[in-house]
């Protein structure tokens, strides 16, 4: 097992603050706390592997997860730990005060609020933000969060991220510390601010939530000791109709580090891997889904289309794009994802292209096939 974290010890911490407020009811309230989980397997076939296709895909043991929620009076406890075949990681882990029926303070491992509120996504592939660090980001901090008569205010505080920088197993994307393909990275986010605005219109057949947010923070180089600079904004829309659901999304991000070997390009690393973006660039999201009430759960047909055009000085990088069409089943205590990937100069989708925004290797679209099965407890 890798060592653990001085920041997660933070977040144990400050979550024990609020689960101490629980040991002394426990036995007289049993619901107080309850603890819950999932279990997944993964399906994947990759029409640009050989071995693939001759197997025919693979099924694997994707994750297993460990969930803790609670409340007693104002405070509250969320927890979320995750288990996979090669290692194990914390999704989220903070505590959280009730100050009004409008205002929630939390403290420790939560969710960044940047960009449309939950997901800019429908699929088990997420959204292309997720690969640049701006969709479902969980990091170490304070987060206030106010809601009242449609409106929706987060305002956050986060000192780092939730692994060190030289960690890559970390749920979320964050900056790398290592060499990738003959680049020294030293980069490491720190004291990072985020404000997310939001308001939802009610409306005949659903909802209409219309947003804008803005994050800044440094970028300390471990190596110089200098700091360089980040930010990224963005405006969004998600529009609910009798089933349907419009998702939108345009945003501009850029890395700026500190005595970089190459100021084009930055690393990034998530789900045990490293990889390298384009270090300034935007970002457009459309994604369209209908839900479909069943007589056992539901199921919702959807596309989700992103595009990434990088805006650095080098002009021989080039625009990176992911398409997901595919459907969600949820019956009982399961959930299913079943998508059909496309890539193009996209990480993680394509045979080539570990990368996104950087110089393409070759011009095509990459396809691969998954099926993602969770059961829920």
């Amino acid at each position: 097992m890798m060592k653990t974290n001085k920041t997660f010890c933070v977040s144990l911490i400050a979550s024990a603050i609020a689960l101490s407020s629980f040991n002394t009811m426990a036995a007289a309230e049993e619901d107080g706390i309850n603890i819950g989980g999932a279990v997944r397997v993964n399906y994947s076939y990759k029409d640009y592997s050989e071995s693939s296709k001759d197997k025919a895909g693979d099924l694997t043991f994707d994750m297993a997860s460990l969930r803790f929620d609670g409340k007693l009076g104002n405070w509250g406890l969320k927890s979320d730990y995750r288990f996979t075949s090669s290692t194990n990681y914390i999704k989220y882990g903070y505590g959280y005060y009730d100050l009004s029926p409008e205002w929630e303070l939390q403290f420790g491992i939560n969710q960044v609020p940047f960009g449309n509120i939950g997901y800019i996504s429908n699929s088990y592939w997420f959204g292309l933000p997720y690969y640049l660090g701006f969709e479902d980001d969980y990091d170490v901090g304070v987060k206030a969060t106010f809601q009242k008569n449609g409106w929706h205010t987060d305002m956050a505080f986060y000192k780092n991220a939730e692994y060190a920088a030289s960690e890559n197993k970390q749920y979320a994307a964050d900056l790398y510390t290592g060499t990738i393909n003959g680049t020294e990275y030293n980069n490491e986010e720190t004291n990072q601010i985020n404000l997310r605005q939001a308001y939802t219109m009610e409306h005949q057949g659903g909802s209409t939530t219309f947003g804008a947010s803005v994050e800044a923070g440094q970028i300390y180089n471990s190596k110089t000791g200098n700091n360089g600079d980040r930010y990224a904004i963005a405006a969004h829309l998600d529009s609910k109709f009798n089933g349907w659901n419009l998702q939108l999304q345009a945003m501009q991000y850029e890395y700026d580090a500190a005595d970089s070997m190459d100021e084009n390009k930055i690393a990034i690393s998530v789900v045990s891997w490293q990889y390298e973006i384009a270090s300034k660039g935007q970002v457009y999201n459309v994604n369209l889904s209908k839900t479909i009430p069943t007589e056992w759960g539901s199921v919702k047909f959807y596309n989700d289309f992103g595009l990434m055009t990088p805006d650095v000085a080098d002009k021989t990088y080039d625009d990176s794009m992911q398409n997901v069409l595919g459907a969600a089943i949820s019956a009982g205590p399961t959930y299913t994802h079943i998508d059909f990937i496309m890539g193009k100069n996209m990480t993680f989708s394509t045979a080539n292209n570990d990368h996104i925004g950087l110089p393409e290797v070759g011009d095509d679209w990459d396809k691969r096939f998954n099926i993602s099965m969770a059961y829920y407890f």
